[in-house]
């Protein structure tokens, strides 16, 4: 697909980035038209660099080529993140002033634009107006996000996270009819299992990869429940159901792949839990500075999930499930090792397995891993990669096993 990806001159300009580096590792070809404007907070050879091509501002660079029409004309998908109120304002009264501007009035594909700016400049009557318009031309605006802005201002205004502007593109240009009316539900993060008020069992999970697959699977068209023990924003069109401990997660998530046609079990969840929860703080020292002891605290296993899942599923073919497996290589085995065996142990449809340790995968927000498949002796390895990429490539197997 060919992309024009317009960046109008804002701070959120930054982040734009990130939206560029998850179209072309999604294999698009994209062009980036800044205005001049927005080559003050990223440079024109930053842009150059990670879209592989030339980058210009005005109608007058490259003139044989007629890039004021062609670029508009050839584009399958135009998105401007961040789109100001000034871009936004020359767009609704279809100026042409620059090159992005040349660009919106040529293109007959869908346009996207996700805008940020100050929340005064977006309730503002003029900035209303001229959304209202480009929305009854056919513009799809994505809403801003509500947080931080630029300074110690907080409002909507902010422009929303690169995943989200993604989805909403694939999601536009049709490239989410392969789970479209499918209802899939994701667990997400590494749960809490309490030892006192104060302390509690976990691991290092952050959930990133998690939210990845709900904002892909939302651009795919499925309806998307998200249960989740971390604390990540919501991907926009997910349905969140937050819980914390291992229990918590068991009970929601049973309930729920009751009636989804796709399970897919990313959270670390505990193996152990305490056996006593303590009412009280747990004390370092209860007879005097001299007691160096520490207290012993009991542990009692928490239940499989994801093999209750398969067991309640029985000879159904629904919901399709998906497994993951973090694992460290051994004296036993190495991390494909221990994958095939928890793959034949668990009995899921699929099992994504990966490498973790120090400086791996948890937290991160590169991922590589390696798709096992029930009753396929191949391994489908994907990355090192985006999660968001990781995630595509997961529910496209899953996807498959769907149809």
């Amino acid at each position: 697909m060919r992309v024009v990806l317009g960046v109008a001159g804002g701070i959120a300009a930054y982040k734009s980035c990130s939206l560029l580096r998850l179209f072309t590792e999604a294999g698009h070809d994209v062009t980036v038209v800044p205005t001049a404007a927005a080559l003050n907070f990223v440079g024109a050879a930053t842009w150059a660099a990670l879209s592989g091509k030339p980058v210009h501002t005005d109608v007058w660079s490259e003139i044989t080529q007629v890039p004021h029409v062609r670029l508009g004309q050839e584009a399958d998908l135009v998105v401007v993140a961040p789109a100001t109120a000034d871009l936004i304002a020359r767009a609704a009264t279809g100026q042409a002033d620059d090159l992005l501007t040349n660009v919106l009035l040529t293109a007959r594909c869908p346009i996207v634009m996700a805008p940020a700016m100050h929340t005064e400049m977006w309730e503002h009557p003029a900035t209303v107006a001229n959304v209202e318009t480009l929305r009854s031309r056919g513009v799809h605006i994505i809403p801003p996000a509500s947080g931080r802005l630029t300074g110690r201002d907080t409002g909507p205004g902010r422009l929303p996270e690169p995943d989200e502007i993604y989805a909403a593109c694939r999601a536009v240009v049709g490239e989410s009819e392969v789970l479209a009316g499918r209802h899939v539900v994701i667990s997400a993060g590494g749960t809490r299992e309490p030892l006192d008020p104060v302390r509690y069992l976990g691991n290092r999970s952050s959930g990133k990869q998690g939210y990845a697959l709900a904002a892909a699977a939302v651009a795919m068209g499925a309806q998307v429940t998200l249960v989740s023990s971390a604390a990540l924003p919501t991907p926009h069109g997910v349905s969140l159901r937050q819980v914390e401990t291992a229990m918590e997660m068991r009970d929601v998530m049973v309930r729920l792949a009751q009636e989804a046609d796709l399970v897919i079990m990313a959270a670390a969840v505990a193996d152990f839990r305490p056996a006593e929860y303590a009412e009280h703080k747990i004390k370092k020292s209860h007879d005097g500075a001299a007691d160096q002891s520490a207290p012993t605290i009991g542990l009692v296993r928490n239940p499989d999930i994801l093999a209750e899942l398969v067991q309640a599923r029985g000879e159904a073919s629904r919901p399709v499930i998906v497994g993951f497996a973090a694992e460290t290589g051994d004296d036993h085995g190495s991390v494909l090792d221990h994958g095939r065996a928890k793959l034949a142990r668990k009995g899921c449809d699929l099992l994504v397995v990966n490498e973790v340790g120090p400086d791996k995968t948890f937290g991160q927000d590169d991922n590589t891993v390696q798709i096992l498949r029930r009753h396929h002796a191949d391994v489908v390895q994907v990355g090192p990669s985006s999660k968001r990429v990781v995630a595509e490539a997961i529910l496209a197997q899953a996807a498959d096993r769907l149809a």
